[in-house]
């Protein structure tokens, strides 16, 4: 089967053709390697390739193994690339920056892990922007990823490398992570899938406070994102903070729309500056779709003083910062909005700390409520189009001016604070022919109820199946 034809197949489809016999790992992994030399140099979207005779040897060894009766699990076989913000024992572990440009991974992250364990093959690595600050995908060891849809636009981040190279086909799969909109903005802009799970579902670093990073996966399809999300939940809590309930993902099944009540969330109530023309893309493509099926469409502005929360989700960031402060010491320069965050989180107080968490426990409880009312609440996943690449944030959207580096994706803000399950969807295309992407948000825990909501509108839509020229 050639490259071009692999390409089509998703996370679920290549594992049935391997696990049937019917194509080795061998094949699969060759192909792969064949379509990122073609494809990459056109978007950057996986670094630290590992050799093509090392990928081939772990194929031929899994294809011994199915001819020996032994699988691994439901990656046997199956191609993958890690982003470069987490763990992997024995390669390179840079994150973007030059402060790390020679470090190499000792053990695999929890996830990780669970991926080498169920049959993955590792390729290398997805890019991501340094140390994952920012929400554009460059950086000064492996340069900048590009959008796939327009190659002189950013793909966005921090999971840029990996939504790139799945809008591209240079992978059936792939994981991500996520703090302020990492898995949902590259997403948004790729026109694929990316799940910023629920609080502690895919275990991380263990510890005793709840900050916001959290892994899931991304894919071209709710059935293979489901799919990498039950690989990456396997095995239970890691940290005292992880989920213990079991995730059940068998037999999912679109959600019926005609008994749903979804929530819009719009731009708050004009709080959000936006893009001219972007909200009405993304309701068209989401909760419009939606209520054609009959599900009932209401506008909401959550009953919250939403400064407070922007406030407090500021401090809890820099407060993730602080760990970074001795790279301030070394000789080598870190991008200035590191340099800022790390500086803001060393001047922190008790006081301050303690402020931000009694905000986030009350948001929290205001999020609960709201889902009294809703079955899913939706918003746009970005408040601006795909922008330059060589553009490094927007400073202002629709004349407002953008007072952080971060505040042009305050869209996605709120629904980390609270750790819920997100998944960032696709919504259809600018006129020009930009992917757009929304939100759809699920109460605390229900990660089933958001992925069958999103079967329901895939089946509908089918947007992610759309592929950009340069890899047609």
């Amino acid at each position: 089967m050639l490259s071009v034809e692999l390409s089509v197949l998703g996370l679920v489809d290549l594992a049935a053709e391997i696990r049937a016999r019917r194509l080795s790992s061998v094949e699969v992994a060759r192909a792969t390697l064949g379509r990122i030399d073609r494809t990459d140099r056109l978007v950057n979207a996986i670094v630290a390739r590992r050799a093509p005779e090392v990928v081939l040897a772990e194929a031929a060894d899994l294809d011994a193994e199915a001819a020996a009766g032994r699988w691994r699990g439901p990656l046997h076989g199956v191609p993958l690339a890690v982003k470069d913000l987490a763990e992997v024992a024995g390669e390179p572990f840079v994150a973007g920056s030059p402060v790390f440009r020679d470090r190499v991974g000792a053990v695999d992250a929890p996830h990780v892990a669970r991926m080498r364990a169920a049959g993955g093959v590792f390729v290398g690595r997805t890019n991501t922007p340094e140390l994952g600050f920012g929400s554009q995908t460059y950086n000064p060891v492996y340069g900048t990823t590009r959008n796939p849809w327009d190659t002189s636009r950013t793909v966005g981040g921090s999971s840029g490398g990996a939504a790139a190279a799945l809008a591209c086909r240079m992978l059936p799969a792939a994981d991500g992570s996520d703090y302020m909109g990492s898995l949902r903005n590259p997403a948004a802009w790729s026109s694929v899938y990316g799940l910023r799970p629920s609080r502690g579902r895919v275990p991380g670093v263990p510890g005793f406070v709840a900050q916001m990073g959290e892994a899931g996966p991304m894919a071209r399809s709710v059935a293979d994102l489901a799919a990498l999300l039950g690989v990456m939940t396997t095995g239970g809590p890691v940290g005292p903070l992880d989920r213990a309930d079991p995730l059940d993902l068998t037999d999912l099944r679109p959600a019926d729309p005609s008994s749903l009540r979804v929530g819009w969330l719009g731009d708050l109530g004009g709080r959000l500056a936006c893009e001219p023309g972007l909200l009405d893309l993304a309701r068209a493509g989401s909760v419009d779709v939606l209520a054609s099926l009959g599900a009932h469409v209401e506008e909401v502005v959550p009953a919250f003083d939403l400064d407070a929360l922007w406030d407090a989700f500021l401090v809890w960031r820099w407060w993730n910062a602080v760990e970074m402060a001795p790279l301030l010491e070394l000789d080598e320069p870190l991008k200035p909005e590191l340099v800022w965050e790390i500086e803001q989180g060393v001047g922190l107080t008790a006081v301050q700390v303690h402020r931000a968490a009694a905000v986030r426990a009350e948001w929290f409880r205001v999020v609960v409520d709201l889902f009294g009312r809703f079955d899913v609440l939706v918003a746009p996943a970005t408040q601006v189009h795909p922008f330059p690449a060589d553009v490094t944030w927007p400073r202002e959207i629709a004349g407002r001016t953008m007072d952080t580096y971060h505040r042009w994706m305050e869209t996605v803000a709120p629904w980390s604070m609270a750790g819920v399950p997100v998944l960032g969807t696709p919504a259809g295309f600018t006129p020009g022919g930009l992917p757009v992407g929304v939100q759809l948000i699920g109460p605390p825990g229900a990660d089933r109820r958001v992925l069958e909501v999103a079967l329901a509108h895939e089946a509908a839509t089918g947007y992610a199946r759309a592929v950009p020229a340069l890899a047609a």
